[in-house]
Order: structure tokens, then C-alpha cells, then sequence
């Protein structure tokens, strides 16, 4: 693949890692893991990642990712991609996961730099070669190294570019300038990986975002891509304004999915914010600062 001022979107433009909706008790919800992704699908998404960070997945069993798939695919049809969370930092644990994912009817696999071990960049490029191999699927790389703590070298994407099955990166380094040279360099497909830097990206000729306030601004970062798509940057740099006391609240130092959970709460799409221990639920002072940015973004009255 080559650059083009026409981005290539292998999983669509806008995506959302979905967070995993369990009952007050703790225990997996299959009902509501529908609801969530029947919302998404009506919110102008085009895919939707699941079994990644803000879905969980650190405590989240193998047995569960496949539910998980399962029920998405079940409420969205075909009309959605699912891209599938499978990276760990064991290599062989990883292959047997995305081979799950393949079979419970993932469209594509997001793959994360295999975190702690801090591998060199053979080893990562080792890795992604194994994953790549797996499954018929496609990849989206996952560059994070705030949570990983290794990052992908632009030489190292260069050579995971010429396999077929990787063909995107989801961008969470912080860095656009960065990210826009390993565009150009690489061919794969961007997606920005932070909301805060969704727009930057956007306009450099990324081709979507895998976004956390997606959850609840749907709507608005599809307003903002297709006026990007249209040259429009007056009303994608307006439009984008409204999302930024929303990712101030749910991303600016909070935990993406406890907030983002909150975020659903507030807005009736779940009925409660619980989530899995070492994490823990936002603090009704945290929900408030949530609640107040939603009202800004005009989300809620």
C-alpha cells in the first residue's frame, strides 16, 4: 500500500473500543454486551473493537472474549466490522486467541505490542509475523508504549507493512507528527488511538479513529470525519470543539473504561458502572465532572 490523500479504511473510519457491560455482580452480561453494541452500530459506527483495553480484557477469560464476539456479531449483523482484542505478552497465548476470535466471526484482530516484557524489535517484529500467520484475518497494530512500554520503530512497520495481513495501526503514542511520517513511510492505515488527537490526525490523512467517547459522541465524531472527508476543516475543527470538555472528563487522567462506563450510565445506555477489580467504579464526584462535560457537549440536558 502507498500513501493517498484518500485514505484506504480496511475496519471503516469510525470505530469504538467497546467496554464490556457486566451485571451488578460482576458476572459477564451477554443482554447487555447487545444493547452496547446495537447503540454503537446506531451512532454512525462502522466498526467496533472489542476485547481490548476499555473493553477489560486484563480480566476477562478466554472463554468470555469469545461471548463477547459472539454477542456483538449477533447485534449487529454484517453491517459492522469487529475487530477483535488478542494481544498479550505471550506469543503462543495470542495465536490461540485470534484462532478463537477467527472462529467466533471476527472481522479483523487488534493486535498490542506485548506489554512488560519490553521485547526488542526483532521480537516484536517475531510476533507480529506469528499473529499475521494465524488467521486469514487482518491486523490493526496497536503502537501504545505508555502501557506497553515498547515502542514500534518506523524501520520495524516498514517491514510489518509488506504482509498481507497487516495492514492497519491504531496510534496511541502521542505523537503526531510522528505518526503522520510512519503514514507517508509505511502505507498501512492509521487510526488515531486517543481522542485527543483524533482531529490532528484526521486531517493528515489518517483513515479513522478507534475512539473511547465514542460511547457517547457517536454522532458528533461522525460529523467531524465526514467534514474532514469533505475538505471542510472550518466545520470539523467546530465540530470537534464541542467533543473536547467530553474527553477532558473521560480521558484527562481518569481510566478510559471506568469513565467511559460512567459515561454510559449517565446516559441510560447501561443501568450501572461496575466494573472489574483491580479497577474501580468512578466516585459520584467523578460521574458528576462526566455528567457536567455531557451537558457542555449538548449530549444531555
Amino acid at each position: 500500500m502507498a500513501y493517498t490523500a484518500t485514505p484506504q479504511r480496511p475496519f471503516g473510519a469510525l470505530l469504538t473500543a467497546m467496554a464490556t457491560p457486566f451485571t451488578e455482580a460482576g458476572e459477564l452480561s451477554l443482554p447487555l454486551t447487545k444493547q452496547l453494541a446495537a447503540h454503537l452500530a446506531a451512532t454512525g459506527h462502522d466498526g467496533i473493537v472489542v476485547n481490548g483495553t476499555t473493553g477489560e480484557a486484563p480480566t476477562t477469560s478466554d472463554g468470555e472474549k469469545r461471548l463477547v464476539i459472539e454477542a456483538t456479531r449477533e447485534a449487529v449483523g454484517s453491517k459492522v466490522k469487529i475487530v477483535a482484542g488478542v494481544g498479550t505478552n505471550d506469543t503462543a497465548h495470542s495465536v490461540r486467541l485470534a484462532k478463537e476470535a477467527a472462529q467466533a466471526g471476527a472481522d479483523g484482530l487488534l493486535v498490542v505490542t506485548p506489554y512488560y516484557s519490553r521485547p526488542s524489535q526483532d521480537g516484536l517484529t517475531q510476533h507480529f509475523l506469528r499473529l499475521a500467520d494465524a488467521t486469514e484475518l487482518p491486523i490493526m497494530i496497536y503502537d501504545i508504549p505508555g502501557r506497553s512500554c515498547v515502542q514500534l520503530a518506523e524501520a520495524t512497520l516498514v517491514n510489518l507493512a509488506q504482509h498481507d495481513q497487516i495492514v492497519a495501526v491504531k496510534d496511541a503514542t502521542g505523537q503526531a507528527g510522528e505518526a503522520f511520517r510512519k503514514m507517508v513511510t509505511t502505507g498501512l492505515a492509521y487510526y488515531a488511538g486517543d481522542d485527543a488527537l483524533g482531529l490532528a490526525l484526521l486531517t493528515q490523512g489518517a483513515a479513522g479513529i478507534v475512539s473511547v467517547i465514542g460511547h457517547v459522541t457517536g454522532q458528533i465524531w461522525r460529523q467531524v470525519i465526514d467534514a474532514v472527508d469533505a475538505q471542510d476543516l472550518v466545520k470539523a475543527r467546530l465540530t470537534a470543539a464541542r467533543l473536547l470538555p467530553v474527553i477532558h472528563a473521560i480521558m484527562g487522567g481518569g481510566q478510559g473504561a471506568v469513565m467511559a462506563k460512567a459515561a454510559l450510565e449517565i446516559t441510560g445506555v447501561l443501568p450501572s458502572r461496575t466494573v472489574r477489580e483491580p479497577l474501580f467504579p468512578a466516585s459520584e464526584v467523578e460521574a458528576g465532572h462526566v455528567r457536567q462535560a455531557l451537558k457542555e457537549a449538548g449530549l444531555i440536558k
